[in-house]
C-alpha cells in the first residue's frame, strides 16, 4: 500500500529526496523541512509527481 514520493525543495524547486507514504492514511500531499544542498539551509519540501 505503501508508494514511492518525491520531495522538492520549495525555494529552489529541485528534486533532492525520496520517501515513501501510505496513500490510504494520509491523501493531502506531504510537506517537510528537510535539508537542501544546493540552497545550504534548512528548507520546506513538498511532495511532487
Amino acid at each position: 500500500m505503501r508508494e514511492i514520493i518525491t520531495l522538492a525543495c520549495t525555494e529552489c524547486k529541485r528534486r533532492n529526496y525520496s520517501s515513501t507514504k501510505n496513500k490510504k492514511t494520509t491523501t493531502e500531499r506531504l510537506e517537510i523541512t528537510k535539508y537542501c544542498k544546493f540552497c545550504r539551509r534548512h528548507t520546506p519540501h513538498k511532495e511532487t509527481k
